[in-house]
């Protein structure tokens, strides 16, 4: 299938058109973020912790809200994505707010090609392993860089979230990775009226890949978590049931919508 083999340049193409889009947006808040406001929810400034002094790689970090979040907390950080649109932003950003974060474009998978460094901690969340169609190649890119002892720390959405239709009304997709999922849309979940076209092509991963994957690079699992909303509102049909929290309005509290994970390299 000819997307599946280019969906390095399809995915690049849709990051690229959704940047200026998703910075001027009202979910990204960039206003709020360049006055101060963290970007990091409970559910992974729980796994973090003191973060001073530690070396950082942020996998995936769209426009770098995130990792310049790291960076005021006292890290030092690098982060890296796959739109060449979306790093120039960030380097811009880092450098008007003078943190020490830098930013790498590339390909995860061939991120070992461009960062010559080893980190006390990897860090991922929220809307990032989908994009990978094979997990045992993240995980080993993950365990590269870890320092010995290095911690890896993932926040995401639940797969089960990924298995129904935009409306949450029926199963669309497996739960299982057994195909790639190529979608084409207008807006974005930053701004469902923007005028934007998107093709993509993702994966569906179950849990037992996510694992899996990490437990055979060498890592050991320390905590596992699931959450039953989400602290972004960027799903149809949902409800904010407490500040910041999220759920589909029909499911209540019956599905998982976010995962964490803790993992050490030994």
């Amino acid at each position: 299938m000819k997307e599946s083999s280019d969906y390095i340049s399809i995915n690049k193409a849709t990051w690229n058109n959704k940047t200026d889009v998703h910075i001027a947006s009202e979910f990204y808040d960039v206003e709020g973020f360049l006055k101060g406001k963290s970007t990091l929810n409970d559910i992974e400034l729980s796994l973090l912790g003191d973060v001073t002094g530690k070396k950082i790689l942020h996998l995936q970090c769209h426009f770098g809200q995130d990792t310049m979040s790291l960076a005021r907390m006292g890290a030092k950080v690098t982060g890296l994505d796959l739109s060449d649109k979306a790093i120039e932003r960030a380097r811009e950003f880092a450098q008007k707010l003078n943190l020490d974060a830098s930013f790498v474009c590339c390909d995860i998978y061939e991120a070992p090609n461009f960062i010559n460094e080893k980190f006390d901690l990897v860090f991922t969340s929220y809307g990032t392993i989908g994009w990978l169609p094979d997990l045992g190649k993240w995980a080993n890119v993950i365990s590269h860089f870890l320092k010995p002892n290095g911690k890896f720390i993932m926040a995401d959405f639940h797969p089960v979230v990924w298995m129904y239709d935009n409306d949450f009304k029926e199963v669309f997709y497996s739960y299982f990775n057994i195909e790639p999922i190529i979608e084409e849309e207008t807006g974005t979940y930053a701004d469902t009226e923007a005028e934007l076209h998107s093709k993509t092509v993702g994966w569906n991963h179950p849990i037992s890949e996510i694992l899996n994957s990490l437990l055979q690079s060498g890592l050991e699992l320390n905590q596992f978590n699931e959450y039953d909303y989400s602290p972004y509102n960027c799903f149809n049909q949902t409800e904010e049931f407490e500040k910041g929290k999220f759920r589909i309005k029909h499911f209540e509290n019956k599905i998982p919508m976010v995962y964490s994970i803790l993992a050490t390299k030994k």
